[in-house]
């Protein structure tokens, strides 16, 4: 014969499982809504500065007969600026996260330091597509890699994976 518990028993009973549920120490996946720091790097912040990095470019590069073929490369559409609006506004939003309690969990005083200025050169991205400019794309593009390049001395990716155990796995 199975015997249940009055309600009010098996609520109590749940009572210390939720309790520590609620203790955890891990970050809920909603306070890491991109994964960790290093898969949302990887799947969603170097996809989306890559964008931007590569929309005003030159290049250079020898052919096999010998000869240097130079190209400049810049959005020239209505909807190739709109793309890297887009992705301005996309980095700000991360830059927003990473500055969110699940991000900076365990990282020193100075991570909502570096995803701050990664918010505000964002801005500053968003304006140079704005206006469509290709110069002020370029130069705010080296200020996006400087900023992020400043974050990785003091948190380089090899050491947070490590710090967490995770490889870079979606």
């Amino acid at each position: 014969m199975i015997k249940f518990l009055p309600l009010r028993a098996s609520r109590i009973a749940l009572l210390p499982l939720l309790t520590l549920a609620a203790c955890s120490s891990e970050p809920e996946a909603a306070d890491l809504p991109y994964g960790t720091v290093q898969q949302m790097m990887a799947n969603e912040v170097q996809p989306t500065t890559d964008i931007y990095w590569g929309a005003v470019r030159f290049e250079s590069r020898l052919e096999p007969d010998g000869s240097v073929v130079e190209e400049e490369f810049e959005p020239r559409t209505d909807a190739d600026w709109a793309k890297l609006v887009e992705a301005a506004r996309k980095l700000q939003g991360f830059a927003r996260d990473l500055q969110s309690e699940g991000y900076a969990k365990g990282r020193g005083d100075d991570w909502p330091v570096f995803a701050n200025a990664l918010e505000e050169v964002s801005k500053k991205a968003e304006q140079a597509a704005l206006d469509q400019d290709p110069d002020a794309v370029f130069e705010v593009g080296g200020t996006v890699y400087n900023v992020c390049s400043a974050c990785h001395q003091m948190y380089p990716p090899a050491q947070l994976e490590a710090a967490t155990g995770d490889a870079r796995s979606t």
